[in-house]
């Protein structure tokens, strides 16, 4: 599996303008290999963020060469509402299950994306996957309204860890009654350099979800 992982700074002006061009990207819903792509406002910096995750990199690649500038113009690419973009893309090295039946129905169900942006110490990234796969994933799975995650390599020592869940008042049950016992038991600072946190509530307009499970 490929993730793409998109942020953009968009003057408060701009916003309606952003926001409509997000709406053309419902064409590639009938791409080969896409499993969906989600995003909204950052509750923390304003910032534009989007998710998108492929089946596999040849997939991405396929779309990215042969059908991404269409879409782009076809958008006005945002009638140039964002004053700085950063993109950042690597395969999916784990998958934790949630309540929806596979990661395309956790798309389609999701009404909030949390992403940890995780730097990993040397030496220390087994050891932050185990706690990804034997703490992280089934505390979530378990605190209920987490529909499915995944965690993506970006670089060598980066990590995008994100979670689909229901909607926000789900997350915010987890993270007062189950995140502090969680991360005790995970000791996450044996094995981050650093983790930057967003909290994404979903446009619905902004979602793709791949045309077989429409």
């Amino acid at each position: 599996m490929w993730g793409k992982w998109i942020g953009c700074t968009v003057p408060v002006a701009a916003r309606g303008r952003f926001g409509s061009a997000q709406r053309a990207w419902a064409a590639i819903g009938d791409e080969e290999g896409l499993i969906g792509q989600v995003g909204g406002w950052d509750r923390e910096t304003g910032e534009a963020r989007i998710l998108g995750l492929w089946s596999d990199s040849e997939s991405y690649a396929r779309f990215m060469r042969e059908r991404h500038d269409e879409v782009a113009a076809l958008s006005g690419r945002g009638g140039a509402s964002y004053s700085a973009i950063e993109t950042a893309t690597g395969g999916t090295v784990l998958e934790m299950a949630g309540e929806a039946a596979d990661l395309r129905r956790a798309f389609e169900g999701a009404g909030l994306l949390r992403v940890a942006d995780c730097r990993v110490l040397p030496g220390r990234a087994e050891r932050f996957l185990d706690a990804q796969r034997r703490v992280w994933g089934p505390g979530m799975a378990a605190a209920g309204g987490m529909r499915a995650g995944v965690v993506t390599r970006l670089a060598p020592d980066r990590y995008l860890v994100t979670t689909l869940w229901s909607d926000l008042t789900a997350h915010d049950r987890y993270r007062t009654a189950h995140f502090p016992a969680l991360r005790a038991r995970a000791r996450p600072s044996d094995q981050l350099r650093s983790m930057t946190g967003h909290l994404i509530p979903l446009e619905r307009d902004w979602c793709v979800v791949a045309a077989a499970h429409r």
